[in-house]
């Protein structure tokens, strides 16, 4: 008998074509198609979708879950939106490999602002142990890609200084490695210390590594590139692939919400590489927040040395002089703080820090430094980063998919984390009519399917594994927002991860089918 069949919902494949009615059969973990009559089929269990689309999971290329949800398998804030993938080890910013354990313990220290905490002790090492985490003990399939600043740390260390030869060819040794265990590929997050000390050729260098074994580039720009000129960050993004001829794919990418120029000269550059002969994509976010650790706005060399130096600097008055001397004042009064977990700062969750220094008697800057050395540098902040009024053309981009960039800590992170994906649904496709559904649904499924390079997810095809997304389009809708971002969709009524129901009309059921996706082994 079948697992499961899924019958009278409209059928939108994923590949940006129209629906069309059949029914989904799901059977050993995979899909097949049957148009006309299907009555004759059994089933251990029938999903009647109809008024429902039927679509493939959406894969989110952008994902701060690869530690949270070892210690939240159940995944809800993502798996209720209708993610059955996501990518993690983004923005330079993977967790392994390291050589020891107390490397990699500093190493998730230094960022817990933006991925917080695994059950601790970590017990890992290797690509493949990480990976191994995964395996049926999570709610969604996990793909991993290499971030920079392991790989520095392994060869160079936590300093600010060029890498020499011998420690250039460890670290391709270590991409290479990391890439035969199951990395899809290099990410940077060149505003994220220490791997933002990378130079355009130590990076070049790398991602010729990545390519060489079919991986792709993914980055988070360098923001201090922009005194040189609007589109300076991402013009070394691409010329990081002219030198490597690895694809580029360029991360929540968006017209910022203080930046000059047009949106057009930002999509306009990824034409104009495409039309050079680049493999050049990107991905963006559907609300116009941002959202990271609160440390990304401290200086570079604050942090040279690792977390250590940073608790440091945060606690030495000439240090902390010369910080407020570099601080962004913007940043500051704009960006609400989360994730206070001593019991005096939980007051402050959701404030702005301008706000907590009023009720500190302190100005901003010194009430920040001490607050994060109280909270032990893990304070997440949200703020207004991105041109509402263009965000609609990044996400209606032909070149363009959706991902979320959430963050899963705290009481008060971005909206994002619980809305991304229906969002579009509701907003994009129903009310405002930028996207047609069967091309939103490709931004969400098979083109970041394919981005990554996954060979059997993101379509629904015969034979293609069993991530499935029911909705309704005419009810599907976020309640998330920046006052009160914790609250899960309505209208994605069932979702399956490798032919298990997940979420039931509405529901958890609990299972924890989901698995990681090793590059080269993806068919498991």
């Amino acid at each position: 008998m079948l697992n499961l069949i899924i019958k009278n919902g409209l059928i939108i494949d994923g590949t940006g074509s129209p629906g069309y009615f059949g029914t989904v059969v799901v059977e050993n973990e995979t899909v097949s198609i049957h148009r006309g009559d299907a009555s004759q089929l059994e089933a251990e269990r029938v999903i009647d979708a109809i008024g429902h689309v039927v679509c493939p999971g959406f894969v989110d290329l952008h994902s701060h879950a690869g530690l949270t949800i070892l210690g939240e398998p159940h995944h809800d804030p993502k798996v209720r939106q209708g993610v059955t993938t996501e990518l993690v080890g983004i923005d330079g910013i993977s967790h392994a490999p390291f050589k020891t354990q107390e490397e990699l313990h500093r190493y998730i220290w230094l960022d817990s602002g933006l991925n917080w905490y695994p059950p601790m002790p970590a017990d890992w090492l290797s690509v493949a142990d990480m990976l191994g985490k995964y395996d049926n003990t999570v709610a969604i399939n996990i793909a991993y890609i290499l971030g920079n600043s392991p790989v520095r740390i392994w060869s160079v260390g936590w300093n600010d200084r060029p890498a020499t030869g011998a420690e250039m060819e460890d670290m391709k040794s270590v991409v290479r490695e990391a890439m035969e265990e199951g990395a899809w590929g290099l990410s940077t997050g060149l505003d994220y210390p220490p791997g933002s000390y990378a130079d355009t050729a130590e990076l070049a260098v790398l991602s010729e590594v990545a390519a060489s074994l079919g991986g792709f580039y993914h980055t988070h720009t360098r923001a201090s590139l922009r005194a040189q000129g609007l589109l300076a960050p991402w013009e070394e993004a691409l010329e990081i692939g002219r030198r490597s001829g690895c694809p580029i794919h360029l991360t929540h990418y968006r017209q910022s919400a203080q930046g000059s120029g047009s949106h057009l000269d930002y999509l306009g550059l990824v034409e104009r590489g495409q039309a050079e002969g680049m493999d050049v994509t990107f991905d963006c976010y559907t609300y116009p927040y941002s959202g990271t650790t609160v440390t990304i706005g401290l200086p570079h060399w604050a942090k040279d040395g690792g977390p250590e130096r940073l608790m440091e600097a945060l606690q030495d008055s000439d240090d902390r002089a010369r910080m407020k001397r570099e601080l962004s004042r913007e940043r500051l009064e704009n960006n609400w703080l989360t994730n206070f977990t001593q019991p005096q700062n939980q007051q402050y969750d959701g404030r702005l820090i301008t706000d907590i220094a009023e009720m500190r008697n302190q100005d901003p800057e010194d009430a920040l430094f001490d607050l994060l050395v109280e909270e032990n540098l893990g304070i997440s902040t949200v703020g207004l980063g991105t041109n509402p009024h263009t965000l609609h053309a990044f996400v209606s981009h032909p070149s363009g998919m959706i991902a979320s960039d959430a963050i899963l800590f705290g009481e008060y992170p971005n909206p994002r984390t619980y809305g991304c994906f229906p969002i579009v649904l509701a907003e994009f496709v129903r009310a405002e009519q930028h996207l047609k559904l069967p091309e939103a649904i490709r931004k969400m499924t098979s083109f970041p399917a394919q981005r990554l390079g996954l060979p059997d997810r993101g379509v629904l095809r015969d034979g293609f594994k069993a991530d499935i997304v029911v909705f309704n389009p005419d009810t599907v809708k976020t309640h998330a927002t920046k006052e009160d971002p914790k609250h899960y969709p309505v209208g994605i009524d069932y979702v399956i991860v490798n032919g298990q129901v997940v979420i039931d009309q509405g529901e958890n059921t609990g299972v924890l089918p989901g698995r990681s996706l090793r590059r080269g082994r993806a068919r498991t």
